[in-house]
């Protein structure tokens, strides 16, 4: 994995995927980065650099519209499953994930591009960083759902001084497991679909903890 993004790269990504989003947009992904950035001092501090630029990155397709994210998949040689048309606020992870590898190829490693892809909707056995890119998009500085802002509270509210590693990572993914709940019940409530690995993410969890 190359852990060492520098600082000019960071700033040259930065101002690129800025050019390409709204200012509501930009905004939350700058907090996402900072996020990504905190939660990587605590678990992974050797791949700060890389949690940066998956968080910058995790947004770049999210305003496209669904005939733009199509065109992506179709582009790629990737089937959209009826399913999947029936969740197009989905398609943004899996678009991102697809064109990075051409229009931001230094960036393109596959632990970068897997954080990236799943930052939606987790998935079974997920790496830290794709853990911590999916925790740093629901847990940011500007969401101000209550979801969100209970999430984020529960996570520091917690005594990472004095746990050791295991312990952790253990509430690393007891926090995870509290925010599947929450999405598979909001999605419940609005009578939306839910996606398969979601439900494998959260389940994969509880059998391993």
């Amino acid at each position: 994995m190359n852990n060492n993004f520098t600082e000019e790269m960071l700033d040259k990504l930065r101002k690129k995927v800025g050019e390409g989003m709204s200012e509501k947009r930009y905004f939350h992904t700058l907090e996402v980065e900072k996020m990504a950035a905190r939660l990587g001092a605590i678990y992974v501090p050797e791949c700060i650099s890389v949690l940066r630029a998956a968080a910058l990155l995790h947004d770049i397709t999210k305003e496209k519209s669904a005939e733009e994210h199509i065109a992506i998949f179709e582009q790629n040689g990737v089937l959209v499953s009826e399913s999947d048309k029936k969740s197009p606020k989905m398609f943004h992870a899996k678009t991102a994930a697809l064109v990075i590898p051409g229009q931001y190829a230094e960036f393109a490693t596959p632990e970068l591009i897997g954080a990236v892809r799943y930052h939606t909707t987790g998935r079974a056995d997920m790496t830290i960083l794709e853990k911590i890119i999916y925790l740093a998009d629901y847990i940011d500085m500007s969401r101000k759902f209550s979801d969100c802002v209970e999430l984020r509270e529960f996570f520091f509210n917690f005594d990472f001084e004095s746990a050791s590693e295991e312990e952790k990572v253990a509430h690393l993914n007891h926090t995870l497991i509290k925010s599947y709940d929450f999405t598979i019940r909001g999605l419940i409530d609005d009578g939306k679909l839910i996606d398969k690995t979601t439900l494998e993410a959260r389940n994969f969890l509880i059998m391993n903890s």
